[in-house]
């Protein structure tokens, strides 16, 4: 009646789509830099997540070869097909989301939306077509870009971002995941870090996962900050830092170099600044999911959930709210990181060093033995409040299959999980998973927290 949709949905992403359920929703991809397009699904499944995961298993495959001589297989070389197979996958992917859509009843538009006003939306097709439609409700899932240092020279015109890695396949100077795979293949793999790697993460599991790195031939330059970029008549990219430790610069020279700066939301035309608890912005009926709201945790899941929620209360379905607080995540590097909860150094600052207790164990894969690959650095940590039923704040941990690890342990945390709990519950052996039941030492105690065998 008086608008020609209750709710529009501008942002074709894991967020938007979920939020998009019997509704329109506007979709549509600027090309990056370096003319890079991709289809509906948003960057989880395009530029991030998906494809990041699949190159990842590239890369430990190319592992599990090295460790199958070990066990007694003769395999011959062979080259990897991952880039046709990924991006084979990314369409199938599209299309599927294509066909969810349409099932639904859902009113796809493949245009850019942004706001004329608060129930109003212009949207503007690839040639400049151009349709305005009114709604009741409005929500903003239209995520982030890849950001450039667009002080440093030389970095949009010669540099690449995770949007385009998919297209080629260069040596480059990556972060910590893009590193890791590359690396894996067989490229020749430095990482610049200005500070801190894993800035966010408990420090002490981000250090090991980048001695594990650099143990494995991937070089990092620490404490560094990119000058300038600039292309030598042989093609090569020679790049200027500074090293912030001596002030000095220093140049070397790279097939390509990747900016993995941060991503900086699609908020330019849309006014929105600040979101509450409930999605909503300034306007009432004007909401954002997703990456584009300030203060979430960038996660394709969290969008997923926070926009099903969403659109639930806006048909008067329910009243629950988005829990931000205790979502598991996983960083993808040669040696797995999962986590949930919070890191030590977050957990002391709100509750104070005295009054928390930190149970950790290293310890060695099964899978790990017969192929003698270093174990050094495959560590659990789980740091609980001190007193009471030990109530845990944080687990941590690095080695194979970590996300699985993690979501299996994540559950408990929505249930009041303590350590108790822990230690109560019958392992699955022989895994990986179950050193963190079999946990009982303390830091505190400062005894040798090397597990010795079965």
């Amino acid at each position: 009646g008086e608008y020609d949709y209750d709710l529009v949905v501008v942002g074709g992403g894991s967020g938007g789509l979920a939020c998009s359920k019997e509704v329109a929703v506007l979709d549509f991809v600027e090309p990056s830099l370096k003319g890079t397009k991709w289809g509906l699904g948003g960057t989880c499944v395009n530029v991030g997540c998906v494809p990041k995961k699949l190159m990842h298993q590239a890369a430990l495959l190319g592992t599990a070869l090295r460790d199958a001589r070990k066990y007694g297989w003769q395999i011959p070389e062979s080259q990897t097909a991952m880039a046709e197979a990924v991006q084979n996958h990314m369409k199938s992917l599209n299309w599927g989301h294509r066909v969810q859509l349409q099932d639904k009843k859902v009113k796809y538009l493949n245009m850019k939306g942004s706001l004329v006003d608060e129930h109003t939306v212009r949207a503007v097709d690839a040639k400049g077509k151009e349709m305005k439609m009114s709604a009741r409700n409005i929500v903003f899932a239209a995520g982030g870009r890849p950001k450039y240092p667009t002080h440093v020279p030389g970095a949009e015109e010669f540099g690449i971002t995770m949007s385009f890695i998919l297209w080629t396949r260069p040596n480059m100077n990556v972060a910590l995941e893009c590193a890791g795979f590359l690396a894996g293949i067989g490229l020749d793999t430095t990482v610049m870090v200005r500070r801190i790697a894993l800035r966010g993460f408990d420090q002490q599991m981000s250090g090991l996962v980048t001695v594990y790195m650099e143990a494995h031939g991937i070089k990092f330059s620490w404490k560094c900050t990119p000058k300038r970029v600039k292309k030598l008549p042989s093609g090569l990219l020679q790049v200027t830092w500074m090293d912030l430790n001596t002030t000095e610069e220093h140049q070397d020279t790279f097939n390509s170099v990747l900016w993995a700066v941060g991503r900086a939301p699609e908020t330019k035309t849309l006014n929105l600044e600040k979101v509450a608890a409930d999605e909503a912005t300034s306007v009432p009926n004007i909401f954002a999911i997703g990456d584009i709201a300030e203060g979430r945790p960038e996660l394709t899941p969290t969008a997923i959930k926070a926009g099903r929620l969403l659109a639930r209360r806006l048909v008067g379905r329910s009243t629950e709210l988005m829990n931000y607080e205790n979502v598991a995540t996983t960083v993808f590097t040669p040696l797995e990181y999962g986590c949930v909860g919070l890191s030590e150094e977050e957990a002391e600052r709100r509750h104070g060093k005295d009054q928390i207790e930190v149970y950790h164990a290293f310890y060695k894969p099964l899978e790990f033995t017969v192929a003698e690959r270093d174990a050094t650095q495959c560590y659990i940590k789980v740091v609980c409040l001190q007193e009471g039923e030990q109530r845990v704040l944080g687990l941590h941990f690095t080695g194979p299959n970590a996300g699985e690890v993690t979501q299996g342990f994540s559950l408990g945390f929505q249930c009041g999980l303590t350590y108790e709990h822990l230690r109560n519950t019958v392992r699955t052996h022989p895994t990986c998973a179950e050193e963190l039941v079999k946990l009982n030492i303390t830091k505190r105690s400062g005894l040798d927290a090397t597990v010795t065998g079965c």
